[in-house]
């Protein structure tokens, strides 16, 4: 059996990961991927203490988790394709359409 320690380090190895792709990349893309790893580096804590403590809570909180990542990624990857369209590229930088 593996340890529990063994998904939290996991867990914040992958929320790392993810927050450094954030906070260095500059592709949309690859910015909202990283939004992705950190979502499921979060799931995968609820579900490793859920099953320590017992209890269904951790699972019915990812369900909910999962809902609404599905419809974040359906609403924001049509935000990165009319970027993508209006502005010819995919870099944060350049996104500026959606100011005032």
């Amino acid at each position: 059996m593996v340890p529990i320690e063994y998904y939290l380090v996991l867990s914040a190895l992958l929320f790392v990961i993810g927050s450094a792709g954030v906070i260095l990349r500059r592709n949309i893309i690859t910015m909202f991927m990283c939004i992705e790893l950190m979502l499921n580096a979060v799931n995968l804590t609820f579900i490793t203490l859920s099953k320590v403590w017992g209890q269904v809570d951790g699972q019915i909180i990812v369900f909910f988790v999962m809902t609404v990542t599905a419809a974040e990624a359906a609403v924001g990857l049509a935000l990165i394709v009319v970027l993508s369209r209006r502005n010819n590229t995919l870099d944060a930088d350049q996104a500026n359409s959606m100011k005032w």
